[in-house]
């Protein structure tokens, strides 16, 4: 009887050794097809981000390609107008993933951005900005009025006529009082005449006076020639240091002024910092984007707020978005000159 127990039980487990071996297999079939279809649904969901992420960008570009308008971004010291504006169609074209070698194959398509009114490398403030159709509306920044607020320094003047450039004289400054910086202002507000600086976008035979200086070449002065201050007030004084609030019309210097104011009070200054405060419409406070906000939304929105201050014959009617699909974008480099003044224009 306990032989044939031991039979028995012998015979289970030999039974339940023989189908270990099946059950691990049949584990590990299961976890492969899993693995296999879980693998399957990561490179469908991988597929189909990368889908979503294509169309995202698509529909960015779509955008970006069809902003038309004005806005004003804030031009921070050091890069010039050109650099920032450079800066800020990088940042658009990344953004928008443009260029990409899908794009090279489909029609092309032309980004215009520009800037009007060109802004010192040592000076930030308001720089207006034209995308699409809107770089034709440039001009008209230009010529409308502009204000800053500009710190002088009695006592130096340098060959830039700002903080910049090389020190070529030193004269006295300690008689002067705020009484006798008030009393010389109205000489310099209305239309009256002014020298341009010789470091300035002027040119002579095709290029600009700025860069024949650079060189070291003999550069004559360009005549004195009429511009227009709208008001100009005395902000603070604390010698050396004088700030003054400028409004003025297009192709005035600030360097110019501060330098003038100098030599009107038998010493001689130069520009310590320059902020231009408002361009036309647009100010420093409410309508200039700082860097962290130049994406393709910040700036639709700015040209929806900002078509509102333009007068109705510079105002453009929104245009219909081009098929994205059917887009590829070429850089297009246009240069407007001021006849006037160093105010330029420049779309890339």
């Amino acid at each position: 009887m306990a032989a044939a127990e031991a039979a028995v039980v012998s015979s289970s487990s030999e039974t339940d050794t023989a189908q270990v071996p099946e059950t691990a297999g049949t584990a590990a079939a299961t976890a492969a097809t899993s693995s296999a279809t879980a693998a399957a649904a990561a490179v469908v969901a991988a597929a189909r981000t990368g889908s979503e992420a294509t169309v995202s960008k698509a529909a960015l570009a779509t955008k970006l390609l069809s902003l038309s308008g004005v806005f004003a971004v804030h031009k921070p010291k050091g890069p010039t107008s050109a650099e920032l504006l450079n800066r800020l169609k990088e940042k658009l074209l990344a953004e928008a993933g443009m260029p990409s070698p899908e794009w090279t194959k489909r029609k092309k398509q032309t980004l215009k951005i520009g800037h009007g009114g060109t802004l010192d490398s040592a000076a930030r403030g308001v720089l207006v900005v034209g995308i699409g159709r809107g770089t034709k509306m440039l001009t008209s920044m230009l010529s409308g009025s502009k204000r800053y607020t500009a710190i002088g320094e009695l006592g130096k003047a340098t060959d830039t006529l700002d903080s910049t450039g090389k020190v070529t004289e030193e004269k006295p400054y300690d008689k002067i009082t705020q009484e006798d910086i008030e009393g010389i202002l109205q000489k310099f507000t209305g239309n009256i005449m002014q020298v341009p600086p010789l470091y300035s976008a002027l040119k002579k035979d095709g290029q600009r006076l700025s860069t024949l200086m650079k060189r070291g070449e003999v550069v004559e002065a360009k005549p004195a020639r009429p511009v227009t201050v709208y008001s100009l007030s005395l902000q603070k004084f604390q010698p050396p240091f004088f700030t003054l609030d400028v409004e003025c019309g297009g192709g005035f210097y600030i360097r110019s002024l501060v330098s003038d104011i100098g030599k009107e009070l038998s010493s001689c200054a130069n520009v310590l910092e320059l902020t231009r405060t408002k361009q036309g419409p647009f100010t420093l406070e409410e309508h200039a984007l700082p860097e962290d906000r130049w994406t393709i939304e910040d700036i639709a929105q700015s040209l929806e707020h900002c078509s509102s201050l333009l007068p109705a014959d510079l105002a453009l009617k929104k245009s219909k978005p081009e098929e994205s699909n059917e887009q590829v974008l070429s850089c297009e480099y246009i240069t407007l000159n001021e006849t006037k003044g160093e105010d330029t224009i420049k779309a890339s």
